[in-house]
């Protein structure tokens, strides 16, 4: 799903997406400036950062399990890694594409923010 925004609102939240790619300090840090900003933009790519993050958090616990456990944590790090590139290069590029497979489900699972 490619929904691009009005340029006004992408040119504005542009910085505050690609920041919140950038650690976890940047996307506490993107959240806090968008709080008044209140940017659809930045939110759309703030939701997509925290949905990799909660993925990468939960995928830590399965490295505990051993063997079968390194397998699964070191495929899903792949893969959070190629969809982080994704959602990165869409911020650059001020586009609002939902990443492969689990973008939906980070729109649905924190509307809120």
């Amino acid at each position: 799903m490619d929904n691009t925004p009005v340029k006004n609102t992408v040119e504005e939240g542009k910085s505050i997406a690609i920041i919140s790619y950038i650690t976890l300090i940047g996307l506490i840090a993107a959240f806090v400036m968008n709080k008044d900003k209140n940017n659809s933009f930045a939110k759309f790519h703030i939701r997509q950062n925290l949905g990799l993050l909660v993925i990468g958090l939960v995928s830590g616990v399965f490295r505990y399990i051993p063997v079968a456990g390194a397998i699964i944590g070191m495929v899903v790090g792949i893969a959070l890694l190629i969809l982080w590139i994704m959602g990165l290069i869409s911020a650059f590029n001020g586009s609002q594409k939902e990443l492969p497979v689990v973008g939906h489900l980070f729109q649905k699972w924190f509307s809120t923010i």
